[in-house]
């Protein structure tokens, strides 16, 4: 019997993405494989370290506690300082870049059979790679549209990890979109770590991109895109405006902000200001009655004050977002944020994050109230962490918690009968007259 090899993946939807490239990689070669799950034999861990080092340090450590001799492939974000700490762990844990294993699958077979394998980590490669269809939700294709990042934001380790961006070819992500759909896929993902600057090297942007997906597929699906920056987008916000009014296209947007204070974005090399945020927020939440701002806070930066918080607080609460990623900062080693002498302490970080969440999810259950009562076309995903239940997607991409079990990449037709902070519930509406 082929061994079991589990994947764990980290981070944003093109690390999830990768995770299930690993998966074609290893099936490809024979083995068995799976998500999330402690039974295996081995365990590929895809981490995501942009943030921090703590979650993935927190993941190999619940590996190694159950299961201490387990072969072990750390691949992802990792940073070459991180690697270097983790190369001193025991001979079970290897290191290697996807796009090693992308050249040289061979490499897999060797790190299974119990050769040590420590590939450089900062090799990258400019080819297009399909993400594949996803296997725990086989109606979602993941298509990675660009690589790296054009920014050099003070705080953040990706440009560091993934090198400058890379846009891939429109009529690759064409050909693979189309292939995917005519698989059966009835959502696709367009991924990347800053999708707003898509196709500023080859003479294109994002919206033309999803555009001409759009026009050259027809039939019932659904795209949802990947996080962008505020500053690319704003160059193109009357074209993104008309793709968004396509039926097909989720009414989200994940625009990351990270503060509300002009002074910190400064020290943060945002390279954006508040206005400009607030500028494209408004124009996709006002031209749509029913839509979801997702976007990401830091606090504590460096050199924050009591007055940049508030400012900060006083945003969210003009904006009212449906999704905040809030964070405390976290030095990174290699950027420059880390060098910053002031800082703000422990404690009065967690002060303000709990402040700022506090503030957020009263939001966001007002946001979700507004929906109760009404009927949402909805697509199923996968089962949800309470059981008998099953979480679908709305138009605004907006979770849906239904009572029962479903396959995924359903349409059903539903009524919001209740709201919580970061999901709606629903019935099915079984006789429509």
């Amino acid at each position: 019997m082929s061994k079991k090899i589990s994947i764990f993946s980290q981070g944003c939807a093109a690390n999830f993405g990768d995770g299930e490239q690993i998966a074609r990689l290893l099936e490809s070669r024979g083995y068995q494989t799976t998500f999330g799950n402690l039974d295996a034999d081995a365990f590929c861990l895809n981490v995501c370290t942009v943030k921090g080092e703590s979650t993935a340090l927190q993941l190999l450590h619940k590996i190694k506690e159950a299961h201490p001799t387990a072969l072990i492939l750390l691949t992802g974000c990792i940073p070459q300082e991180f690697a270097k700490q983790l190369i001193t762990e025991p001979e079970n844990i290897s290191l290697l870049n996807l796009d090693i294993l992308r050249k040289e699958p061979e490499l897999l077979d060797q790190w299974l059979n119990g050769k040590r394998i420590l590939g450089n980590l900062k090799e990258r490669s400019s080819r297009f790679f399909s993400k594949g269809i996803s296997q725990e939700t086989p109606h979602i294709g993941i298509l990675n549209i660009s690589d790296g990042c054009l920014d050099a934001c003070s705080f953040c380790s990706t440009k560091l990890v993934k090198g400058n961006h890379r846009s891939v070819p429109p009529e690759k992500i064409l050909e693979e979109a189309t292939r995917y759909l005519s698989q059966g896929c009835k959502e696709l993902w367009l991924t990347g770590q800053d999708t707003s600057c898509y196709g500023f090297d080859i003479g294109t942007n994002l919206a033309q991109l999803a555009g001409q997906i759009l026009s050259e597929n027809s039939g019932d699906y659904k795209i949802r895109l990947g996080m962008g920056n505020p500053r690319h987008l704003e160059h193109y916000l009357d074209e993104m405006l008309s793709v968004y009014e396509d039926e097909r296209v989720y009414k989200f947007i994940h625009l990351p902000v990270q503060s509300g204070s002009d002074l910190v974005l400064k020290k943060m090399g945002r390279r954006h200001d508040v206005q400009t945020f607030r500028t494209l927020a408004q124009a996709f939440t006002n031209k749509f009655p029913y839509f979801t701002l997702s976007t990401d806070i830091i606090v504590g930066f460096p050199g924050e004050t009591e007055k940049d918080f508030e400012d900060t607080c006083s945003l969210i609460e003009e904006l009212r977002p449906t999704i905040c990623n809030i964070t405390r900062f976290v030095p990174r080693a290699g950027t420059l944020a880390a060098k910053f002498s002031e800082k703000v302490s422990g404690k009065e970080q967690h002060h303000r994050s709990a402040a700022l969440s506090a503030l957020f999810q009263k939001i966001a259950l007002q946001n979700n109230q507004k929906r109760v009562g009404q009927i949402s076309r909805v697509l199923t995903e996968k089962k949800g962490h309470r059981n008998g239940t099953y979480i679908a997607r709305d138009e605004a991409y907006r979770p849906v918690a239904l009572q029962g079990n479903y396959a995924p990449g359903k349409w059903l037709d539903v009524e919001i009968d209740s709201a919580e902070t970061f999901a709606l519930r629903g019935k099915e509406i079984t006789n429509k007259l």
